[in-house]
């Protein structure tokens, strides 16, 4: 567990389906985490800000845009910061292949890790069947999942009026869904079958917005999450271990630990 004030150095980090331009993007939470480390390289796996939501109603707050100023001050001082377009951000798309104020622009990437594994880093729309035959239905959905999040945003507040922690009612909604579980399988199986098709040894994605590191099929596949609902981050550690960092988590522990502190100075 990260303490207050501390910086936690990596090899990488990999982070996506932030969602800037949506009321449900925990844009503190991320600050939060980007104030706590550091590493050589950073990939934004897609769905960094969503245009499909800044089309139809703008909304960009001081937060959202101090996270853009964060990692453009990262890319400024020398991290490696790699840009791969999601399909709510799409528009990016058109750019793969420069650089844009020092952000590498790319539709998905090898990564090859510190003990020589090499992954596949997509974000990973273009294996989910109704993003890529039935766009009208992939744009309801998330029209009814952005409903699910205000209801979430609510709930927290809620929680938090009542000294309570942030837990995320939407996630827990989704996964209870049986179709969503099959849903699931379906995207890991086709992003494993890629990663062997092009050699990898596993692959690393977004997407789905399920945080998730296990073997299937003798392949790596690793979901770094989002930070919407799950508030995850995937991080490699200078052996070339790989880590998936459940932030909502660590300050929470780190907010009872200053308590703890706090009670124990007021009793001495």
């Amino acid at each position: 567990m990260l303490k207050k004030n501390t910086l936690q150095e990596y090899q990488t980090i990999f982070i996506s389906d932030i969602h800037l331009g949506t009321r449900g993007c925990q844009a503190e939470m991320l600050l939060d985490f980007l104030s706590h480390t550091k590493a050589e390289t950073i990939y934004l796996v897609g769905d960094i800000f969503d245009g499909w939501q800044l089309e139809r109603n703008w909304y960009w707050p001081q937060s959202h845009d101090a996270v853009v100023q964060a990692l453009l001050e990262r890319a400024g001082n020398g991290t490696r910061i790699i840009y791969l377009a999601g399909n709510h951000d799409e528009v990016l798309r058109r750019y793969c292949g420069t650089h844009l104020a020092g952000v590498e622009v790319m539709t998905e990437t090898i990564h090859e890790t510190a003990d020589g594994k090499k992954f596949l880093v997509v974000h990973g729309d273009a294996f989910d069947g109704v993003v890529l035959y039935a766009r009208w239905l992939a744009v309801l959905g998330h029209f009814a999942y952005g409903a699910a999040l205000r209801l979430n945003t609510l709930f927290n507040h809620a929680r938090r009026f009542l000294g309570m922690d942030y837990w995320s009612l939407s996630a827990w909604l989704k996964f209870k869904v049986k179709n969503a579980v099959q849903f699931i399988s379906n995207f890991e199986t086709a992003l494993v079958e890629e990663a062997r098709r092009v050699g990898a040894d596993g692959v690393i994605c977004g997407h789905i917005h399920h945080a998730e590191h296990k073997i299937v099929d003798d392949t790596i596949y690793i979901n770094d999450g989002d930070w919407v609902e799950s508030c995850t981050a995937l991080v490699e550690h200078h052996d070339g271990s790989m880590e998936i960092l459940h932030w909502a988590d660590i300050v929470n522990n780190r907010q009872a630990q200053s308590k703890k502190s706090q009670w124990q100075k007021a009793a001495a």
